[in-house]
């Protein structure tokens, strides 16, 4: 009998399920998208994403079981991810999958988000250890050391904004739509080098911050407006993804320095879709170690999704790592705690 996992993504405003044959055969990945929802209050509101949860799911269910031709009864276990994301929107994906998995009398796996966003990386490659993830999206910016599959030891991570989150802030002190990601990666390209941004330090150098930066620009627009002037957008959109985009990415390749035994570099999280980001990693890794590879998702897999989830699920399901009913969802779970499950 073929192993068939269902997964369910349900961690901010994104409802998605997928099913995936075997190892990595994806037959369906359904999302339903909030973004416009959102956009008009120029963020995600927990409470309306958890309600239009539960008006989407049954819909995105049915559509991707038909996009899979499966039946539910053919499902071999239900994944669903735990955390972490936003505690109302999480219950939703947790309880309907625990309903799924009690009806069908077939085995539950809670996935952790963010290991979920590194192994979509599978998709297209296999991951080869020891590695080094960039984790970068709306929520977390860390660097994840994976000296064996399924090990996670986070080496540098945000200080305080997640790199997503100061795109989002950026852009609308500049007056740009949510998401503020691909408005700024757009503007930047149109952008020439005037504006001047610090360089914020820590005190573990594989650290970052970007708080600092964020506030930088909001100086730099008030005391320009206060004078009657404009701010050129695309301008201050350059120099701030110039910043944001080079100062992680020299994080990584200090971890390269200081972790010289990494065979690959993968990129985790929506930040991934950032077209600076897809074009510099490569380069600036190559030129450090022509040998480490650098392994970019694709698109469709940057953002949140179930895919991501299910592909994880998956390689759980093969070790029998699997959950009882009484597992609840953890908003704030930390991907070295994962190792305790796991």
């Amino acid at each position: 009998m073929k192993k068939l996992i269902l997964g369910i993504e349900t961690s901010c405003d994104e409802t998605s399920i997928a099913i995936v044959e075997g190892e990595d055969k994806l037959l369906s990945n359904v999302v339903s998208s909030q973004i416009k929802i959102h956009e008009k209050y120029g963020g995600v509101m927990p409470e309306i994403a958890s309600r239009l949860h539960v008006e989407n799911i049954n819909i995105v269910l049915d559509q991707a079981l038909k996009e899979a031709n499966v039946k539910l009864e053919d499902i071999s276990a239900f994944a669903f991810t735990r955390g972490p994301g936003l505690i109302g929107a999480l219950h939703v994906g947790a309880q309907a999958a625990k309903t799924l998995a009690l009806t069908y009398n077939v085995p539950l796996i809670g996935v952790h988000h963010i290991a979920g966003h590194i192994y979509a990386n599978k998709y297209i490659k296999e991951i080869s250890y020891p590695c080094l993830a960039l984790v970068v999206s709306g929520g977390h910016t860390e660097l994840v050391y994976m000296k064996k599959e399924l090990n996670f030891k986070v080496i540098g991570k945000t200080q305080d904004d997640a790199i997503g989150e100061a795109y989002d802030k950026v852009a609308r002190v500049l007056g740009l739509t949510y998401p503020g990601g691909p408005q700024i990666d757009r503007l930047a390209k149109k952008g020439k080098p005037f504006y001047k941004l610090p360089i914020p330090h820590t005190k573990n150098p594989l650290d970052v911050s970007y708080s600092g930066l964020k506030t930088s620009v909001i100086n730099i627009v008030h005391n320009i407006e206060q004078k009657g002037e404009k701010i050129n957008v695309e301008d201050m959109c350059y120099a701030f993804q110039l910043r944001a985009i080079d100062l992680i990415i020299d994080k990584v390749i200090l971890a390269l320095k200081k972790y010289d035994d990494i065979k690959q570099v993968v990129v985790a999280g929506g930040v991934a879709a950032n077209s600076y980001l897809r074009e510099k990693l490569p380069l600036r890794v190559n030129k450090f170690n022509k040998q480490i590879d650098v392994v970019v998702p694709p698109m469709w897999c940057c953002t949140d999704n179930a895919a991501m989830i299910t592909i994880l699920a998956s390689k759980l399901y093969e070790i029998k790592k699997f959950d009882d009913l009484s597992i609840g969802v953890d908003p704030n779970w930390s991907i070295e705690d994962a190792l305790e499950i796991i």
